[in-house]
């Protein structure tokens, strides 16, 4: 019994000695202060999904007119790996010329559509999130792509080059 009891508190000790991981903070609404990251441009201004990222000890997100920014601030080795939380708009629940408040979810936990007709923010190939795969595949079966997870989109992708000269999104 002495012996557990030792034991015991041996392990609290130990963990007593670790900081507290980190809580992901709560899904913020852009307002007109809210830039992007990359371009500096005002993020309620551009349409489609967008994206947020919070790091460890910042007290405001890091704004992305466009999913794809965030995904490339996510991969890019010289950008800050204490990443908290990222947040993307669910678009099987916002409206793609201004998506609405209380729409963002977990980038993690999302289905994303690549290669759909639609255009990100600014005018580039966008990955297209949704909460649930029957929203995106809905999506794809309209707007073509394919349906992936965070994890299963390709650097390839994520990193391509973006014509000069983008074609008009064709809208909904």
């Amino acid at each position: 019994m002495h012996r557990r009891l030792v034991i015991a508190l041996f392990f609290l000790l130990a963990a007593c000695g670790r900081p507290p991981p980190h809580e992901a903070p709560p899904p913020q609404e852009p307002t007109r202060e809210a830039v992007g990251y990359y371009c500096g441009m005002i993020v309620v201004d551009h349409r489609g999904p967008k994206g947020q990222v919070w790091l460890e000890g910042r007290g405001e997100p890091l704004w992305f007119t466009s999913v794809r920014d965030t995904l490339v601030f996510l991969r890019s080795p010289e950008e800050p790996k204490s990443v908290v939380a990222v947040y993307v708009n669910d678009m099987g629940r916002a409206d793609w010329d201004a998506p609405q408040p209380g729409t963002w979810i977990d980038a993690h936990q999302a289905w994303y559509v690549l290669g759909s007709d639609r255009r990100g923010g600014m005018g580039a190939p966008e990955a297209v999130p949704f909460a649930e795969r029957a929203a995106a595949e809905a999506f794809a079966r309209r707007h073509g792509g394919r349906i992936l997870r965070l994890d299963e989109i390709p650097d390839q992708w994520v990193f391509a080059p973006v014509p000069d000269e983008m074609p008009h999104d064709p809208g909904r």
